[in-house]
């Protein structure tokens, strides 16, 4: 199986910590977070990644040179952002034949179980499906609505009225037809341009163990403090 590795943001909220490396290899309890993620993905047969840079890509390529945990993993490095979208785009040929891939935010920490998922996405055969958890903040975040059954009736990407505070949590499985749904020109966002395009073509996953976005130095310290590291079942 393969999956994009969306790891090009600035960091810009990290630093100095992001001031002489990339966001994905700052590191939680003494483990980079790409590392993190590269176990994840060797746990559930996720063997194919992509991860795209923008900031410090030498760093990334040198530090997958020696902790690659058996993944194939390849470096994409964007002069410019295309946005978490625009990444999935620009690199469409990479999973044309593959008949879903994955999406993972590298800012993301979380232990979630991957093969209940893939389960579930197998079963239901929607677009696209949805690792959802619950959040105290929902305006931060790409909030969604269910139906009875999990199907996604509303996403909404940092609303200002939040719906509830059901939230995307980074992790996503995909058919390649979601690609179609990207537009054509300029940066585009999976969170305010594509997936309010599939509403009612999307499950919801509910991730209840551990997931917190990186994305402030406040939610950093708390992950210091918190993490429980990736050894459970699954």
């Amino acid at each position: 199986m393969k999956a994009f590795l969306l790891a090009a943001g600035h960091g810009t909220r990290l630093r100095p910590i992001t001031n002489s490396i990339p966001k994905c290899l700052v590191p939680i309890r003494g483990v980079p977070l790409l590392s993190i993620w590269l176990e994840l993905c060797r746990k559930f047969g996720i063997d194919d990644v992509l991860i795209n840079v923008h900031a410090h890509a030498a760093l990334v390529r040198d530090f997958l040179r020696e902790n690659a945990n058996g993944i194939r993993a390849q470096v994409v490095e964007e002069e410019e952002l295309l946005g978490s979208a625009g990444t999935l785009r620009h690199n469409r040929g990479w999973i044309a034949a593959e008949e879903l891939f994955w999406v993972f935010y590298a800012d993301v920490l979380c232990q979630p179980d991957l093969g209940e998922m893939l389960e579930l996405h197998l079963r239901r055969r929607p677009t696209a499906t949805l690792g959802v958890y619950e959040v105290p903040d929902p305006s931060r975040c790409g909030i969604v609505s269910t139906d009875a059954d999990g199907i996604i009736q509303q996403f909404v990407e940092k609303p200002s009225v939040p719906i509830g505070n059901l939230a995307f949590a980074g992790v996503m499985i995909a058919a390649p037809e979601m690609i179609e749904m990207i537009p054509h020109n300029g940066p585009a966002d999976i969170g305010f341009h594509v997936l309010p395009r599939l509403i009612g073509r999307m499950q919801a996953f509910r991730i209840s163990s551990y997931v917190i976005d990186i994305g402030t130095m406040e939610n950093y310290q708390t992950a210091q403090r918190t993490w429980p590291g990736l050894s459970y079942s699954g």
